[in-house]
């Protein structure tokens, strides 16, 4: 069934052409990811898909009764005061039924027998609607997506919306959509402020979750185990692909591959009958050549793949080479707050950093990695031990919050001062590499986008030629393209570099070691991300294996410590025959469930399920929760087999 289909969608802005051309339909059930470069249009695309913007030509055409979910880079949390407020947002005529009913209850309990016909049938009346519109479901799911999100759902009912940090505000404007009912759930960047865990977590959900997603994001490991189409916007109008990032990229390659082909091919055409017409038009062949001219001039021309125009580039150089031991640390302990509430981040931490590592330093948001960076950079002094830096070590920082963009200046102005002796013209041609043309370079900072920002913080790094990269987050506001080109100048950095990222295909390519800050410890894993990955999933499999084999035996003990208990007065034969064959009974089912739930964790184990994309995502998801749900008759099996035999033992 469609849901929304685009025809022949053009946008205008004053004279400008933002799209042209874009048309393409969204099914139920499919996941689309929506990709390209900053400015390119993707927001409108999502301004078309709820109708806050009408096409100048064309048509966009919804299925009646659409219900459509929005989660936009701007956070608006109403009038919500709580953290579960906020994250039930899409509940609302829900919230107010539950109110209702709820004062309703009371009015009838203070009526009692004076209560009227009318008020129990309106009663009865909102109890039904209150259980069609999932009256009685929705606190369970906005509890499962806040714990999901890393929040404590009990702990939000109280937590004031203003205490959170920004990056905590972000979980929970993705908790509102992620939570609401809907056909069509909308989502710009919703990795942004995730960590790790958490973009699993989400990737996760979304795979189990029937409803149809449209998903803008620059990270592309999450769109390859998300998306099973991928619409690409780029010169003026928006390219629909079949398959996850992967295979958008090859078809893409393919495509324009067959399309330079094609070019080439017509041009040499037409340099054949340019030639022939220049050498015959005068001739005997006169009218053959005017003929071939006018057939030639009504030619339609086919145009070569477009450039992507802006496109960042970067050159990262050091100004001295440095000493090949960058810095150690010695039982260093760092904390936040003041004696004596002060908050332990990492403790005895001991690691060495060589020159030419490219370090992921991961954890969960709070873990303390900023505070860890700011520690070795001198930032802020350590609790306890010490950093001692090597000699000749220089730094470049890119901050997340991009701080060390000054406001309130030009982006020229920015640069001259640190380059004071250079010409108008050199400062054009950096700011160029980054993807400001002609009089932008002129545009004040205050004015930017977080995209043109993190450009501008990136062209300064350059500008340090530090030995020492330290990137905090720095694809947070970068699209595809950027992030590539930032990849590429790392790879050829010969430096050494320190980043803080929740980008899995930026890590997977550049880090060649992995510092994991896990209960307050600093592990130094001596590999690259990819096999640090692999070891955390044998890592997480192995504990969840080990927990649930605990809950399995301390079951099977109790029933078994139940079974050997005292039997009490004796019963008829009969009684204890029906008993015996209860208990045989319960003994096949929980053999049979055991069984199931050891296929079903040897299917989840397989490592080849991992590596299929969406595909594979989504039968992982479906196989995970009929693993959980194996589990759970698993241990109903096993209650019922300890229920029998205790009563069994009481009759003797």
């Amino acid at each position: 069934m469609t849901l929304v289909s685009f025809a022949d969608i053009r946008v205008e802005f004053g004279a400008d052409v933002l799209l042209d051309k874009v048309s393409f339909t969204v099914g139920r059930g499919e996941r689309w990811g929506v990709v390209g470069r900053n400015g390119a249009g993707k927001t409108t695309l999502f301004k078309l898909l709820t109708g806050a913007l009408k096409p100048t030509r064309g048509a966009v055409a919804r299925m009646p009764g659409l219900k459509i979910t929005l989660l936009d880079q701007h956070r608006d949390f109403g009038d919500a005061t709580s953290v579960w407020e906020a994250a039930a947002a899409g509940y609302g005529d829900v919230v107010q039924l539950e109110k209702a009913l709820a004062q309703q209850g009371e009015r009838l309990a203070e009526l009692g027998e004076r209560a009227t016909e009318s008020d129990l049938e309106k009663y009865g009346r909102d109890m039904e609607r209150f259980a069609h519109i999932g009256g009685y479901d929705y606190h369970a799911r906005v509890d499962a997506v806040l714990q999901g999100l890393g929040f404590d759902p009990e702990e939000c009912k109280t937590r004031p919306l203003s205490k959170l940090s920004g990056g905590e505000r972000g979980r929970v404007g993705l908790a509102a959509p992620l939570a609401a009912p809907a056909d069509l759930l909308l989502l710009d960047e919703p990795t942004n402020h995730l960590d790790l865990d958490t973009t699993r977590w989400l990737t996760r959900y979304l795979g189990e979750l029937g409803e149809t997603v449209i998903v803008i994001s620059h990270d592309r490991a999450f769109l390859d185990e998300t998306v099973d189409h991928v619409l690409h916007v780029s010169a003026g109008t928006a390219t629909p692909y079949r398959g996850g990032y992967s295979a958008f990229v090859q078809q893409k390659a393919e495509r324009e591959l067959t399309l330079r082909r094609a070019v080439e091919k017509q041009q040499a055409f037409v340099n054949k009958e340019a030639d022939y017409i220049r050498r015959h038009i005068a001739g005997q062949n006169s009218a053959q050549a005017k003929g071939r001219r006018k057939r030639l001039e009504r030619l339609p021309r086919l145009s070569p793949p477009p450039g992507e125009a802006g496109a960042m580039s970067l050159l990262l150089e050091i100004g001295e080479r440095g000493g090949d031991r960058v810095f150690q640390t010695e039982k260093l302990t760092v904390a936040v707050g003041t004696p004596p509430h002060e908050r332990v981040l990492l403790k005895d931490a001991t690691v060495t950093l060589m020159r030419g590592d490219v370090i992921a330093l991961v954890a969960p948001n709070g873990a303390g990695k900023t505070t860890l960076l700011s520690t070795l950079l001198g930032a802020r002094e350590p609790q306890g031990g010490e950093v001692r830096i090597g000699g000749s070590i220089t730094t470049a920082w890119y901050r997340q919050d991009l701080a060390g963009v000054p406001m309130d200046k030009s982006m020229f102005d920015v640069i001259q001062e640190l380059r004071p002796l250079w010409t108008r013209g050199q400062i054009q041609g950096l700011l160029g590499a980054f993807g400001f043309s002609g009089d932008e370079v002129l545009r004040s900072t205050n004015s930017l986008s977080g995209g043109e920002r993190a450009r501008v913080a990136l062209a300064m790094i350059t500008l340090r030629k530090a030995n020492l990269l330290v990137l905090d987050e720095p694809t947070n506001h970068l699209d595809v393209e950027s992030i590539e080109a930032l990849e590429d100048g790392i790879e050829e950095y010969e430096g050494t570099t320190v980043i803080v990222s929740h980008d899995r295909a930026f890590l997977r390519e550049l880090a060649t070691r992995v510092w994991a800050i896990r209960d307050g410890k600093l592990i130094d894993f001596a590999g690259p991300f990819v096999e640090w990955e692999a070891a955390e999933a044998l890592r997480e499999k192995q504990v969840a294996t080990a927990a649930s084999d605990a809950r399995r035996d301390e079951k099977v003990k109790a029933a078994a410590r139940a079974a050997e208990k005292p039997s009490g007065r004796g019963s008829a034969d009969a009684d204890k025959r029906t008993l015996k064959r209860r208990v045989e009974a319960a003994e096949a089912d929980v053999a049979a469930a055991e069984g199931a739930v050891k296929r079903l964790e040897a299917a989840v184990a397989d490592e080849s399920l991992y590596v299929g994309g969406a595909d594979g995502a989504r039968k992982a998801a479906t196989l995970t929760k009929q693993l959980e749900d194996a589990r759970r008759t698993y241990d109903d099996a096993v209650t019922a087999w300890a229920t029998a035999s205790e009563e069994l033992e009481r009759l003797g």
